[in-house]
């Protein structure tokens, strides 16, 4: 049978790129640096359970001592309001006028540029300080920090140990603090339920009254080494009261005893003489927390310790550097009696999330593999079933390059592109397996059949590509917070439908080339006649098979 040799010149991109890589040697290298960026990308991509959402503003608090609420009102806040108003990107300005001092709270857009906002705010402060009255104290702006103020690990800490003193349990929780501060990757961290140490100065009401002194001269004598004083509390109790804790400059007990409150008869009195000091904690402060635990008698207090990461770091490394570091410093703890709990672990959960959806993809895909070796056959299922990891390889690297996060919504947004991404794969070893089975396909050699093929599907597959993405791109004119949540969506889902496309073309020809036969057809076997006419762009090859 004399062969017929075709040239066919493909008129879309499909069919185009099938040509260009059928040969090529350098497609399967390809192939494998597709899907080892992809892992790559999948492994270092920073990974959180929620898209971190830029919300930006702050507060502008400004002291004047002796104002009223009203006076506060007509001379600082109205004039700072009209002043922030010009601020461009603001979208709310709440102004706040107390006795002695001026807030105004500022909210910018969602999505404005935090630390560009936070300066503009600064700058409009600062250039209308001759507005202020002369009383007026400096302005005090204070950004907010909601980027890094949800915590990613929590751990409670308590008392094993009942004998410890609440000091040194403060002190030992106090360093752990600092030393979780250094852990890279860590913004910032807050000890919440926490007394914090300090010297109490247990007054005697009886001894006081005796020696003709007030509560004021004592403080006075108090502030005088120290540099913060708390205010007094009125809390008595079998005649002592407790005024105030001392954390700076004091060192010990007897430094505080010492202290010389006045003079009496021609004796000096010191605080010893009026008063008991004790080393312990911040009793008059009634807020704690507490924690139930195995082995222990009830209800105990503890402490709560919040470690919060930096914007657009993996949750994932940065939880597991703090508990590398929590169990080395476990020993030392058990030693003092301190046990802890790691009562929230964000990391873990953002990790499992995203572990879950590979094990989903992969079962996904054996689903597609086992539905189309049914339909079309197992070779075809294997083509397909390469095309997806390689299109979401490509949908991670790019969503990498461009600063994304793995977080619930970018996993979504693959989820969701998922039943998307294998319909032009599909498409196209369809019609492909349909030309190798038509009757004219004996006289076609395979790379005509391929290119064909690829090249029919092109342009319906592009056009109803293009009207998916276009669905999902007036998601990104979303405003405010869900716009900002649900963005990862028109970000990703489109790459990846352009991916599927490209993929499709480029290595469903070329698997296919590697992979499928044509199908022996005895029954059409003849001889071409010279009246015979030949396809489009075919001429005889005079060799005989």
């Amino acid at each position: 049978m004399e062969e017929v040799k075709c040239s066919y010149k493909p008129k879309d991109i499909a069919g185009k790129l099938a040509l260009i890589f059928l040969h090529n040697p350098l497609t399967p290298l390809l192939a494998i640096f597709i899907l080892a960026v992809g892992y790559l990308a999948l492994e270092i991509m920073p990974r959180e359970e929620d898209p971190q959402i830029a919300i930006s503003g702050g507060s502008v608090i400004v002291p004047m001592p002796g104002a009223t609420p009203k006076e506060i009102e007509n001379v600082i806040v109205k004039p700072l309001e009209e002043k922030i108003r010009e601020i461009s990107g603001v979208e709310y300005i709440y102004g706040m006028a107390m006795r002695n001092v001026g807030i105004v709270n500022v909210q910018y857009y969602i999505g404005q540029n935090r630390e560009i906002s936070n300066l503009k705010l600064y700058d409009k402060v600062m250039q209308n300080m001759n507005l202020l009255p002369k009383h007026a104290m400096q302005p005090l702006v204070k950004p907010f920090d909601i980027d890094i103020d949800i915590p990613i690990l929590t751990y409670a800490f308590y008392k094993r140990n009942p004998n410890l003193s609440d000091a040194r349990f403060y002190k030992i929780v106090k360093e752990i603090q600092y030393k979780v501060n250094r852990v890279k990757d860590v913004s910032k961290t807050q000890l919440k339920g926490a007394h914090r140490r300090q010297f109490n100065i247990l007054v005697d009401l009886n001894k006081l009254t005796g020696y003709h002194l007030s509560m004021g001269q004592i403080m006075k004598a108090v502030q005088s080494v120290a540099l913060e004083v708390p205010d007094i509390k009125n809390k008595t109790k079998d005649n002592r009261l407790v005024i105030f804790g001392v954390p700076n400059a004091i060192e010990s007990i007897e430094d505080v005893e010492n202290i010389m409150v006045a003079n009496y008869m021609g004796s000096p009195i010191y605080v010893k003489d009026i008063a008991t000091v004790e080393d312990g904690i911040d009793i008059q402060n009634f807020k704690e927390a507490k924690i139930w635990a195995k082995g222990a008698e009830g209800d105990i207090p503890q402490y709560t310790l919040e470690i919060s990461k930096l914007k657009g770091t993996n949750a994932v490394f940065v939880a597991n550097d703090v508990q590398a570091l929590m169990e080395e410093i476990a020993p030392q703890l058990q030693k003092e009696g301190i046990g802890f709990v790691l009562t929230r672990d964000y990391g873990k959960r953002a990790n499992d999330a995203v572990n879950e959806l590979v094990d989903h993809l992969l079962i996904t895909i054996a689903i597609i593999a086992i539905m189309l070796v049914f339909f079309l056959g197992w070779k075809e299922a294997l083509i397909v079933t390469f095309t997806v990891p390689a299109i979401l390889a490509i949908t991670l690297f790019i969503a990498y390059i461009t600063g994304q996060t793995i977080n619930r919504i970018t996993l979504f947004a693959f989820l969701l592109s998922l039943g998307l991404l294998v319909d032009a794969a599909i498409i196209v070893i369809e019609n492909i397996h349909r030309h190798l089975h038509d009757h004219d396909a004996l006289y076609k050699d395979m790379d005509t059949i391929l290119v064909e093929a690829t090249d029919e599907i092109g342009a319906p597959t592009n056009v109803a590509t293009i009207a998916i993405i276009l669905t999902m791109v007036p998601m990104a004119f979303v405003g405010g917070m869900m716009g900002e949540f649900m963005k990862p969506i028109p970000y990703n889902v489109p790459v990846a439908l352009i991916a599927s496309l490209l993929i499709a073309y480029i290595f469903t020809p070329y698997l296919s080339k590697k992979m499928l036969k044509k199908p022996k057809m005895h029954h059409h076997h003849h001889h071409f006649q010279k009246h015979e006419k030949l396809p489009e762009g075919c001429e005889i090859d005079g060799g005989k098979s």
